[in-house]
């Protein structure tokens, strides 16, 4: 079998933010377990709004869609703004209707991995909800296990706290797991 490439997108203009570092958690661990993984953050998606009549796209937004069409396996990571995933990757999201009329349309069968971080339960949940209602909108399938990670209370980084780096742990392994299903 070839090397799985993982494509994790997500997170916010500030650097490490907690989503980032949840989702290079995750590519470390799918590293470990033998795939090519590749960042898409911060910077990586600071895209205009998304426009679809307008074809024009920047370099930066071409060279996602571009990383996306070459993903076996997708980790979403959004931290909750007010309850819900943010304006920032739901954009960059939008960048993925450039795939529609590809021969694989969206993340059509692609196994997702869904991260969402947030100042409390609430809206970790909710924004885990939500990724994962995108991800099926997008034809891909969401890994059973989510991970909603609450980023106030307890002592150090919540990242690197129990049980955390298991629960990616187990959400890698279920995307590789998927990954090397037969087809349909």
């Amino acid at each position: 079998m070839t090397q799985l490439h993982f494509v994790a997108i997500g997170g916010t203009m500030r650097a490490y933010s907690s989503t980032e570092r949840a989702l290079r958690k995750a590519l470390a661990i799918a590293e470990e377990r033998g795939a090519r993984t590749t960042l898409l953050a911060g910077a990586d998606i600071d895209f205009p709004s998304y426009a679809p009549d307008n074809p024009d796209r920047p370099d930066a937004a071409r060279r996602y869609v571009d990383i996306l069409r070459s993903a076996d396996a997708v980790i979403i990571g959004s931290p909750g703004y007010h309850g819900a995933i943010s304006g920032f990757v739901k954009n960059a999201l939008d960048y993925v209707e450039d795939m529609s009329r590809d021969e694989r349309c969206y993340f059509d069968g692609l196994p997702v991995g869904c991260v969402a971080t947030a100042a409390g339960w609430q809206a970790a949940v909710a924004t885990l909800q939500q990724l994962r209602v995108i991800t099926h909108a997008l034809r891909g399938w969401p890994t059973p296990l989510g991970i909603a990670i609450n980023t106030i209370g307890g002592e150090g980084d919540p990242i690197d706290n129990a049980p955390i780096p298991d629960q990616l742990g187990m959400m890698v392994d279920q995307l590789f797991s998927f990954c090397r299903r037969p087809a349909l």
